[in-house]
């Protein structure tokens, strides 16, 4: 079992830069491919970034390459991901997912079996 625990969200202006944590329980966390999805009102919930238990193997989406880290601290077990030069479209509520131990990186949340609450990040234009 892995729980899942998001912070870091809030109101920036759109140019502006925010890091979102993601905390994890458990000492398996290193066995875990972290994702990070994005829903936004009306729209479905879509994986922005996403980092292997081998942490070389990393998924960007293509609306956020260039602009989206995704990182992990196996010693604190917590992931992060780091946004830059934000825009509206980055409005959503972010939430971090955890598959595993030792699954292949997949984009579906199907695939991804322990969830956090989810941190809303808005973005003012």
């Amino acid at each position: 079992q892995v729980h899942l625990v998001e912070s870091g969200g809030g109101l920036v202006q759109a140019g502006g830069s925010l890091r979102l944590s993601c905390a994890a329980s458990g000492h398996t966390f290193s066995q875990y491919t972290i994702g990070w999805f994005r829903q936004a009102p009306g729209k479905e919930r879509e994986l922005v970034a996403a980092i292997g238990w081998s942490p070389d193997i990393r998924f960007y989406a293509d609306s956020v390459k260039g602009r989206f880290t995704i990182a992990r601290d196996n010693t604190n077990n917590v992931a992060y991901l780091q946004i830059d030069s934000l825009i509206s479209e980055d409005t959503a509520v972010y939430y971090c997912a955890a598959s595993g131990p030792y699954d292949s990186l997949r984009t579906s949340s199907t695939f991804y079996d322990y969830w956090g609450q989810g941190t809303q990040v808005t973005v003012s234009s």
